[in-house]
């Protein structure tokens, strides 16, 4: 996956979390619905990590095609 396509999943996926998020203003999502946010979630933060790899391996003049997919739990306990 290259970086447009990267970009490309990552503003569907913020379109599909806001288009989620307004439709429940002032009422809870429901089980289902919290399920897929936090899915949602842990997609956009493995492509942000893929991305921000890429872009360093880049900026390190190596090819940014060695970037790799890290796993969720990876990429969700990183500290910021």
């Amino acid at each position: 996956m290259n970086d447009d396509e990267l970009h490309q999943r990552i503003d569907e996926l913020v379109t599909e979390e806001h288009t989620l998020e307004r439709a429940h203003v002032g009422r809870a999502l429901s089980d289902t619905e919290r399920e897929r946010m936090a899915q949602l979630e842990v997609q956009l933060d493995r492509y942000w990590d893929l991305l921000r790899q890429r872009r360093a391996r880049r900026a390190a003049g190596e090819d940014p095609e060695g970037a790799s997919p890290r796993d969720d739990d990876t990429v969700e306990h990183y500290l910021q």
